[in-house]
C-alpha cells in the first residue's frame, strides 16, 4: 500500500449528501454509533443529512476501537494490529444498552479496510443488546444493524459480517477504492480555523487528542461548521481520490 490520497472535508461532506437517500430509505436509522476515531466527523455531518422535517435529529452515540498501531514515526503509516482494543464502549448498566432496543442502529466508521474493526462492533454490540433485552425483559423488540462507511477498500477481507446483514444489503460504502492509504482530514497535524475577525487561529490536533469520545462528537460538531485546513486541502487536489 504505497499510494496516499488525500481526502478533505467538503469530500467527506459531499460523500455523506450522496449517501443520505439510500440510507434513510433502506436502512431507516433511528440511532447512530459511531466507532472512534475516524467515524465521529462522518456520524456528525451524516446526521444533518438524514433529519426529516419536523422531526429529532438522531440521536449518536460513541464508541471507540483501535486496530492500527502507531509506530510514532514521521511519515510513516500506522500498521494494522493483530486485535481490536476497545477504548470506550457502551454503559451496560445505564439507559445507553435500553436505547438500542427496537431500534435500527447505524453503524458509521471512516473506512473498511480489513473489516475487522466492523466485525468486532457488529458482534459485540449484538451480544450486549441481546443480554439487554434479556435483562429487561424485551426480548420481542428486534434491533436491526447497518453500516455506513466513507470509503470501502476493495480487498480480501480478515473480518467477516453478519451473512443476513449483507444479504439484506444493510451495508453502504460511500466509494469503493483500491488498496491505498487514505489520509483523512481530522488526522492532520495543524489546521487553520477561520474566525469572524481578520486573521487565522492555528489550532494543533495533539491538543485535543486527549478529550472522551463524546467529547470529540462536539469537536466534530466545530470542525462541521467551521473548517479550513490549506495544506491537506492541496495534497487532496493533487492525488485525488474522488
Amino acid at each position: 500500500m504505497s499510494n496516499k490520497v488525500y481526502v478533505t472535508y467538503n469530500q467527506v461532506h459531499k460523500l455523506c449528501q450522496a449517501s443520505a437517500d439510500k440510507i434513510l430509505n433502506e436502512f431507516n436509522p433511528n440511532l447512530m454509533i459511531a466507532i472512534g476515531g475516524g467515524g465521529y466527523v462522518p456520524a456528525r455531518i451524516l446526521r444533518s443529512f438524514l433529519k426529516r422535517p419536523g422531526s429529532h435529529n438522531i440521536p449518536i452515540q460513541a464508541i471507540g476501537l483501535s486496530l492500527y498501531e502507531d509506530l510514532g514515526k514521521d511519515g510513516v503509516e500506522e500498521e494494522i494490529g493483530t486485535k481490536v482494543t476497545r477504548t470506550q464502549w457502551l454503559d451496560l448498566s445505564s439507559l445507553e444498552m435500553a436505547n438500542l432496543i427496537g431500534k435500527n442502529v447505524l453503524i458509521v466508521d471512516e473506512v473498511d479496510d480489513t473489516r475487522t474493526t466492523l466485525e468486532y462492533a457488529v458482534r459485540e454490540l449484538e451480544k450486549d443488546v441481546e443480554l439487554a433485552q434479556q435483562q429487561l425483559g424485551r426480548t420481542g423488540e428486534k434491533t436491526t444493524f447497518s453500516i455506513f462507511v466513507l470509503h470501502n477498500k476493495n480487498k480480501e477481507k480478515k473480518g467477516k459480517l453478519p451473512a443476513d446483514m449483507l444479504e439484506e444489503k444493510r451495508y453502504h460504502a460511500a466509494v469503493t477504492t483500491e488498496d491505498v492509504w487514505i489520509c483523512y482530514p481530522w488526522e492532520a497535524k495543524e489546521i487553520v480555523l477561520r474566525g469572524h475577525s481578520s486573521g487565522h487561529r492555528t489550532m494543533h490536533i495533539h491538543q485535543i487528542c486527549y478529550f472522551r469520545p463524546k467529547i470529540l462528537l462536539l469537536i466534530a460538531d466545530f470542525y462541521y461548521l467551521n473548517r479550513d485546513i490549506e495544506e491537506h486541502d492541496k495534497l487532496a487536489a493533487e492525488n485525488p481520490l474522488l
